[in-house]
């Protein structure tokens, strides 16, 4: 292997991590409401994709402990941004809703995030903006794979 292609998956790990952080922390500001973590706002994010989701399998999908996840539906329940509804089938076990002020704080994150990137990637020039859209399949590839491996260990 060369040395660059050695040095390429952590720089690719590092770019893209540093990315999401960026983001995150341009976003943290103007928003009206306590601030939300990283993992709070993934976990909304994906209640709000699946309705009635349960906690473990909340804990599941975002690769996190259970009880960190208990911990964080018990922030965002306190803090008025999910719903625990008991499920029918099983009155032992919650189902997770988000609230409407949890949507309208998600819409308001995903516009603002969409000006934020927009405006970023414009200032680009048109080869890097290409280089950037053609990188999208494999990068979408690259995250089904990590899944999927996820999933089988």
């Amino acid at each position: 292997m060369e040395p660059e292609s050695e040095r390429f998956p952590e720089a690719l790990s590092d770019a893209l991590a540093g990315l999401q952080r960026l983001i995150r922390r341009r976003l943290r500001g103007g928003t009206d409401g306590p601030r939300l973590r990283g993992a709070e706002v993934d976990l909304l994010r994906l209640v709000a994709e699946r309705p009635g989701l349960g906690v473990s399998e909340a804990a599941k999908e975002l690769y996190l402990a259970g009880n960190s996840v208990s911990t964080l539906v018990n922030r965002l329940v306190r803090d008025g941004y999910l719903v625990r509804a008991t499920d029918p089938a099983d009155r032992r076990a919650a189902r997770l809703l988000t609230t409407p002020a949890a949507d309208t704080r998600l819409r308001d994150w995903r516009r603002r995030r969409a000006v934020l990137v927009r405006r970023q990637v414009g200032r680009l020039d048109p080869a890097e903006r290409a280089a950037l859209e053609a990188a999208l399949p494999a990068l979408r590839k690259l995250a089904a794979n990590l899944h999927e491996e996820a999933e089988e260990s």
